[in-house]
């Protein structure tokens, strides 16, 4: 496609456009990386998203790379060390929203055979490919958003409003909501042998 443009939030720097260009909005099916997701755009809420991508290492230290059942088993001594020393966001509730996450996550998987499962039972099992020419067309939240915040908060998620919902299935590749002008875009990628 002539012309091609990416999105304009990539375009801040090169782990912003490193992030766009190999995860955000692929989708995955796997659990530790869905987890992961759901917690750092928790993590995210107030700040921006190149705060918590140049933290994702510290994260993944201090969480265990975010293996859900070590994340469920950890003690409060733990969380207390991680507020103290992390190298992440030092915000109590957030750092205690991982833990209760897990557990959460735990129970989700055991109901539906996977954290995974679960999330994208949503849209059927399928990635919703949208079509937007322009950034400000992408919408913060939506109705599949509340829907699922709704579901999660039920759950015993935390951390999981609508917008970071909404952010955090972009990141998944339950929605592709690259701009159609970007290479990126499900339409414009080029296929990958041996992949579906």
């Amino acid at each position: 496609m002539k012309g091609q443009k990416t999105c304009p939030w990539a375009e801040s720097g090169s782990l912003m456009k490193q992030y766009h260009d190999q995860e955000w909005g692929i989708p995955s099916k796997d659990d530790t990386y869905l987890f992961e997701m759901l917690n750092l755009e928790g993590a995210q809420a107030g700040l921006s998203w190149s705060t918590i991508l140049n933290k994702r290492e510290g994260y993944r230290q201090a969480f265990h790379h975010f293996d859900i059942n070590r994340c469920a088993a950890m003690s409060d001594d733990d969380l207390e060390k991680i507020l103290s020393t992390g190298e992440v966001v030092r915000h109590r509730l957030k750092i205690n929203a991982v833990r209760k996450n897990a557990m959460a996550a735990q129970r989700a998987a055991k109901e539906f055979g996977s954290f995974s499962a679960y999330v994208w039972q949503f849209s059927d099992q399928k990635q919703i490919v949208n079509h937007w020419d322009e950034a400000g067309q992408v919408p913060a939240q939506n109705d599949m958003s509340v829907v699922i915040s709704k579901d999660m908060k039920k759950r015993g998620f935390t951390f999981v409003g609508p917008v970071i919902i909404y952010s955090f299935l972009q990141a998944i590749g339950v929605y592709d909501d690259h701009l159609t002008t970007c290479p990126c875009h499900t339409d414009n990628r080029q296929p990958v042998s041996g992949m579906e």
